[in-house]
Order: C-alpha cells, then sequence, then structure tokens
C-alpha cells in the first residue's frame, strides 16, 4: 500500500476514533477551512455549524465505526468510499442506529497531511 493511502487510511480511522472520545476539536483538524458536508434531508454545511451542532451534543455517547472499500489517490487529491455504521446513545439511554455510505474528498496541504475537504455522508433512516 502506498504511503499517501495509509496516511488517508490512518486520517479515517483517527476520525471515528476521535468522534467515539468525543473530541470535536480533534475532528475539526482533520478538516479543511472550507470543507463541505452534505446529508440527507438538509442544505450542505461546513466547518463551523459541524463545530457548533457537535458542540451542542454534550452528553451524546457516538459510537462510529466504517469499512473503507476504497482510497484513490490522484496526485494531492483523493477520494475514499466508506461504509458507515454509527450507533448513538443520548444521555437518557436511548440509542439511534444508522448505516450507509459516504463519499469523502480529501487534499494533501504542503507539508504532507491529508485533510477532509469535501464529505457526502448518505446514512439512512434511524432503526
Amino acid at each position: 500500500m502506498q504511503q499517501d493511502e495509509q496516511a488517508i487510511r490512518d486520517v479515517i480511522e483517527s476520525w471515528h476514533e476521535r468522534s467515539r472520545n468525543g473530541e470535536v476539536d480533534g475532528v475539526l483538524e482533520l478538516m479543511t477551512d472550507d470543507v463541505v458536508f452534505t446529508v440527507v434531508g438538509r442544505p450542505p454545511f461546513g466547518k463551523q455549524e459541524f463545530a457548533d451542532s457537535s458542540r451542542k451534543m454534550k452528553g451524546l455517547k457516538l459510537d462510529s465505526q466504517g469499512e473503507i472499500i476504497e482510497v484513490v489517490v490522484r496526485g494531492d487529491t483523493a477520494w475514499s468510499r466508506v461504509q458507515l455504521r454509527v450507533a448513538m446513545t443520548m444521555p437518557d439511554g436511548k440509542a439511534v442506529r444508522r448505516e450507509g455510505y459516504a463519499l469523502s474528498i480529501l487534499t494533501k496541504r504542503a507539508d504532507g497531511k491529508w485533510l477532509v475537504a469535501r464529505d457526502a455522508n448518505m446514512l439512512g433512516p434511524p432503526t
């Protein structure tokens, strides 16, 4: 496996780990300042809205896991496809699970670090 592909796989795993640990600032470090998120049922949004909504979820336990299906690197741009499984447990103990796919576009900074620039997250309805 080439070095860039492994670095991108590491970013994806780090995203899941930081999410599970409630490390909002750590997750923010893995995205560009002009990142755009596309999710079902609402208009696209950016980094600040991601940060604000993540910080509002105090007491929420998130277990995010993903199976990487594909990582393709083309110069300083790459994309990944991941099958996601997310379990959210509310402070009152109620649990919600969602599954689906995500397509992410990443860019490589001058220092060699890969960051998520675009993310289309197509999680299905809660179960």
